[in-house]
């Protein structure tokens, strides 16, 4: 039997579960903030952004941003970070085809790719003539840090997101691009912390471990047993080397209106964005998140540690943007949230070298008891957005 994680005190998850009056999200969702009337940072910040930022001023500040960094020679004078999803890769296509950049595309490639998710990042390169570069760890060592994120930090995707993250500013010092370009700063976006939503840039220095890292930078994973030569591409290039290069790390949504739903109209358009077939599983929504044959155990996990899953996430954005009422939300995570991810289940146990029983056991250990009880045999939210939680 594997000891239970203790996931309130890892993460200091109030006893209390409070839900945001306006969307679907609670308190539990690390770094996340409720006012005095109950609601969450995330709804606060979305009714600033339509009522209060002049977006004509904000595109001002972006075009003399981007004066600061932009080249006549031909050279790249930007990285950014894209999958060849809706989010990256509409930041990409407006900055060269609308504000005359010329953008590297960097790619950390998902642990497994889909077919949908390939087809879109090749799409992106062809239709949305966007260059592109793509790296991947050895893949030995990336199951194992797969595997040991599962273990230790109750998400698999961790890897991933060390590459996502260290990966362009790699590429952005061999290539001498100082300024690197991300989506939506999701701290703000989904809720989290607040101390950057007035602010066009990143702290790389002081944000990546508390915002991205689980409070456990790659190199930390050499007290697991990992070695320096392994854990190597995971890791960001030595800070003198950055403040020489003069880096700058942004964010699109600072100086563009945010709206998911906007992004894959517009790439669909442009860069022949598809959507799967059928919906993601956890979720109700078929156009984010579409890489990785994995993924959906990232937010499967999500679901156990914080009892917030994929259709909390989507669904509360949706209503912040106005395309759902809190009720039609509510009745969409109560039908999809928690749903579990079966059907690359296996390609998951094959790829951790795990069975059965130590991915449920290693599950189970992550469910802390403020959030979960066990009825009947079944483990069943003490509370959810519905209130029909076992105790309320």
């Amino acid at each position: 039997m594997i000891p239970n994680k203790n996931t309130q005190t890892k993460y200091s998850l109030p006893s209390e579960v409070i839900y945001c009056k306006k969307c679907t999200i609670s308190n539990q969702r690390p770094r996340i903030q409720l006012d005095e009337h109950g609601v969450c940072s995330a709804c606060n910040f979305a009714e600033f952004k339509k009522n209060k930022i002049d977006w004509t001023e904000r595109e001002q500040e972006l075009l003399k941003m981007l004066d600061r960094f932009r080249r006549n020679d031909g050279r790249y004078d930007v990285i950014v970070p894209c999958s060849g999803g809706k989010d990256s890769a509409y930041v990409a296509h407006e900055l060269k085809h609308k504000y005359g950049m010329n953008p590297l595309t960097v790619t950390w490639a998902p642990h497994i790719y889909t077919d949908i998710g390939f087809q879109n990042l090749q799409n992106m390169i062809r239709e949305g003539d966007l260059a592109n570069l793509s790296g991947s760890a050895a893949g030995q060592v990336h199951r194992k840090l797969t595997k040991l994120s599962f273990e230790i930090l109750g998400d698999p995707f961790q890897p991933f997101i060390y590459g996502q993250t260290t990966y362009p500013m790699q590429i952005a010092n061999q290539h001498d691009i100082p300024l690197v370009m991300y989506g939506e700063n999701g701290e703000v976006e989904y809720g989290g912390d607040t101390k950057n939503a007035f602010t066009p840039t990143r702290n790389w220095k002081t944000d990546h471990k508390k915002h991205y890292f689980s409070g456990i930078a790659p190199e930390d994973m050499v007290q697991h047993g990992v070695s320096l030569n392994d854990i190597k591409p995971y890791t960001a290039p030595p800070e003198e080397e950055l403040d020489k290069l003069g880096m700058e790390i942004h964010f699109y949504g600072y100086y563009k209106k945010w709206v998911p739903q906007e992004c894959f109209y517009y790439c669909s358009e442009n860069t022949g964005f598809k959507t799967n077939p059928v919906r993601s599983e956890g979720t109700y929504s078929k156009y984010a998140s579409l890489d990785d044959q994995l993924d959906g155990y990232h937010y499967y996990l999500a679901y156990i540690k914080f009892g917030l899953g994929r259709a909390t996430s989507d669904s509360a954005h949706e209503v912040r943007d106005g395309h759902l009422t809190r009720e039609e939300a509510v009745q969409l995570v109560k039908k999809f949230d928690g749903e579990f991810p079966k059907k690359y289940y296996q390609t998951f146990l094959d790829y951790c070298d795990i069975s059965d029983e130590h991915f449920q056991a290693v599950v189970d250990s992550w469910r802390s008891p403020h959030l979960w009880d066990k009825v009947g045999g079944e483990w069943k939210l003490r509370h959810t957005a519905a209130g029909d939680g076992t105790q309320d």
